[in-house]
């Protein structure tokens, strides 16, 4: 996604020997067209990546971060958007934004690298700057390595707001600035059946990460699914390959227990965040019946059967939205089956 594509930009100017630096959003008030923790990154030669307002700020930023590359200073900007202005770019009010300017590449104060190794792999990581002095650690699954060591509560604070997936100022460590990469939701969709198609864009507005799995070659046609991921093993298979996190929704909608059960038996296994099935009740009961054979009785209530949130629609594109809808709701909400 957008973080990625920021951090591989990083990476290849860094390879071309290009000077680097990297504005992020900090503090947001009012109306904001860009959240805190949104990045601008800027190369030397002029190109750039990202984005931290909605075109107003663009260009000074831009030249900061061209200072910041020539003089390895660090520095706060702010900058008022008038309610006059706001119309322009997009806002229905002016706000205000704060925006740290920072040249990265200096050595051990570079963890753009590892920022980017993490997107890759799907691993949360959150980054942790002092604006005052530019201090810095970065935080993980296996806890914090850096210069910049936080006292308790900051700390506890900062793990909290990574496994939300959260982006902003400590409140326990006033000045220290903490950006957490999560890992993009990612949508897994057992069965290239007509709902699958139009589940596709709808979810990939909706910000999901989108993978058709169906052996069946003629209902996984490139053809059917255009600009969408495919993979035509068998769901076991596929599933064990890509791997699933808690980041991760798995739905079946083959409606074939060949196809369903494997997948639901290898989600109800994992930290998918959510897994549904798709058919009526009375589908989902004799379901029920064949994955407590197989030793799952008790995570089969995790399962979202009838998948979607009810909201009375009986078309396949009501049906997708129904869906998507309840990814969100399960996403934010952690709500069970």
């Amino acid at each position: 996604m957008e973080a990625e594509e920021i951090f591989s930009g990083i990476g290849r100017w860094q390879a071309q020997g290009l000077g680097t630096a990297l504005a992020t959003v900090i503090r947001t008030w009012g109306s904001s067209p860009r959240a805190a923790g949104s990045h601008l990154a800027v190369a030397d030669s002029g190109e750039f990546a990202g984005s931290v307002s909605g075109g107003c700020i663009e260009g000074e930023v831009i030249r900061e971060a061209q200072e910041s590359i020539r003089s390895g200073r660090s520095r706060v900007l702010e900058f008022g958007v008038s309610d006059e202005r706001a119309w322009e770019v997009g806002l229905a009010c002016g706000g205000r934004v704060q925006v740290y300017v920072e040249r990265i590449g200096a050595g051990a104060q570079d963890a753009s690298a590892a920022i980017a190794q993490a997107l890759a792999a799907r691993r949360p990581l959150a980054r942790l700057v002092r604006l005052a002095d530019g201090q810095q650690a970065l935080l993980g699954d296996e806890g914090a390595s850096g210069a910049l060591v936080l006292p308790g509560e900051a700390a506890a604070e900062a793990v909290a707001m990574l496994a939300r997936g959260a982006s902003g100022m400590l409140e326990a460590a006033p000045g220290v600035f903490v950006r957490a990469y999560a890992p993009a939701p990612r949508l897994l969709v057992v069965g290239a059946v007509h709902i699958a198609q139009v589940l596709a864009p709808i979810a990939a507005c909706a910000g999901f990460e989108l993978i058709v799995i169906d052996p069946r070659r003629a209902f996984a046609a490139p053809g059917r699914f255009p600009g969408v991921t495919l993979d035509t093993r068998w769901p076991d298979e596929a599933l064990a390959a890509i791997g699933l996190d808690p980041a991760t929704a798995v739905v079946a909608l083959a409606h074939d227990p060949k196809l369903d059960d494997p997948a639901l038996a290898a989600a109800l296994a994992s930290p998918a965040f959510y897994v549904g099935a798709l058919g009526s009740r009375r589908t989902h009961a004799k379901r029920l019946a064949r994955l407590a054979e197989l030793g799952l009785a008790e995570a089969c209530a995790r399962i979202h059967a009838p998948v979607g949130l009810d909201l009375g629609g009986r078309a396949p594109a009501e049906i997708a939205v129904a869906i998507v809808a309840e990814l969100i709701r399960v996403r934010y909400r952690g709500e069970a089956g």
